[in-house]
């Protein structure tokens, strides 16, 4: 493994911007570097755009969001970080991100009063913008620990201990809802 600069042309600030990624030894630096200008590109056209339909459906699929706060606290700490690194940790932390929420909505939903298509419609979306970073993510990055742990105790102290109940989805979508509006400003920040 091995890191690279390399230079991409930025249309909107209409300047070229300095790109770092990492490659693995069977890699080509050449095509990991179009890889990266590819998901800069598509970060800046598209990302946006998906994010504000799944933030729609999200609100669409249910009634008003909850006041009540969740007993995990959210990892305001984690964004920040987050904000300071490279592109390439930026890139992968949003893929994580939204590869955690969908696990999350992998659970038993029995007792969830959503509207359905709404729910389906939201959880496609997802899926789709993940696929999309994904193939912007270099395999020889790893995942940030920090969020795994957040959403795994996530799902043991809201989920399971509250037995899946309406009230505990409904505090899944409220921390859902501030999770894609922070990477949606941190996808802005990007270029």
């Amino acid at each position: 493994m091995y890191r690279f600069t390399g230079i991409c042309w930025s249309r909107r600030r209409r300047r070229h911007v300095i790109l770092t990624a990492v490659c693995l030894e069977n890699e080509s630096p050449r095509l990991r570097m179009q890889s990266a200008c590819h998901c800069c590109d598509w970060i800046r056209h598209h990302f946006g755009h998906l994010s504000a339909e799944y933030l729609s459906q999200l609100e669409q699929m249910g009634g008003d969001i909850t006041k009540q706060n969740s007993p995990v606290l959210f990892p305001t700490s984690l964004y920040r970080h987050i904000d300071d690194a490279e592109f390439e940790v930026k890139v992968r932390f949003l893929n994580e991100t939204i590869y955690q929420i969908i696990q999350l909505f992998d659970g038993n939903m029995k007792s969830v009063t959503w509207d359905k298509k709404n729910l389906d419609d939201f959880l496609n979306i997802l899926e789709r913008q993940f696929e999309n970073l994904n193939s912007c993510v270099s395999p020889a990055m790893k995942p940030e620990r920090r969020l795994k742990w957040y959403f795994r105790k996530l799902n043991r102290k809201v989920l399971r201990q509250m037995n899946y109940s309406a009230e505990a989805w409904e505090l899944i979508r409220k921390e859902t809802k501030r999770h894609l509006q922070r990477l949606d400003i941190l996808a802005g920040q990007m270029y």
